[in-house]
């Protein structure tokens, strides 16, 4: 699962890099419209980059896959396979004005599902490892996890309004997740083996 896991993963950065068009000028002005696309091409590659890292710590929790964690994690990865369109939408429309309004709220709504289909992934394999497994232990309030769709859902309509306030959510939200989080990581090493 980990394997597959990460090939899909792997394309969607592929996919989304492969998004972004080549200038047609040999001037670095050539570069200045695609910027936008560049931007979001960024955010969407930490997005990725912090559900890949978070899953690979999920999955070296968990002591054995059920087909209802195998399902979990499909859902998980349907929702991160919209990010390369929903990145190339947002940063085809420049992120500014009423025209971006609808691609930056629909930016928000594959945030906000990814956040759900990771949340449903973590339970399933909480619920097949039970409540003293490792997962469950580090989970514990999960804060980030709880702060993080709210956040979403508050820029989505914001989006309407002003959809730079929208992308300054989502770009805090990732930045919130940047922060290392060793909770999973220390579990699995023990209090023994920390240093």
């Amino acid at each position: 699962m980990e394997a597959f896991s990460d090939g899909v993963l792997a394309i969607i950065i592929t996919i989304m890099v492969l998004e972004m068009k080549v200038p047609h000028g040999n001037e670095l002005t050539a570069l200045k419209p695609l910027l936008p696309v560049f931007l979001s091409y960024v955010l969407s590659f930490v997005y990725v980059g912090i559900y890949w890292n978070n899953h690979h710590h999920l999955l070296h929790s968990t002591n054995h896959v059920s087909g209802g964690i195998l399902w979990a994690n499909l859902h998980l990865l349907f929702w991160l396979s919209l990010f390369p369109f929903a990145t190339e939408w947002m940063g085809e429309n420049h992120l500014t004005g009423t025209p971006a309004s609808t691609p930056a709220a629909a930016y928000g709504v594959v945030l906000l599902m990814a956040a759900i289909a990771y949340w449903i992934l973590q339970r399933a394999i909480m619920l097949n490892q039970g409540p003293n497994s490792v997962l469950a232990q580090a989970v514990g309030s999960d804060w980030k996890g709880k702060l993080s769709p709210v956040l979403y859902l508050a820029a989505i309509p914001l989006a309407f309004v002003n959809p730079w306030i929208a992308n300054c959510l989502y770009v805090f939200v990732a930045l919130l997740w940047l922060i290392p989080d060793r909770r999973i990581e220390r579990m699995l090493i023990g209090p023994h083996k920390q240093n």
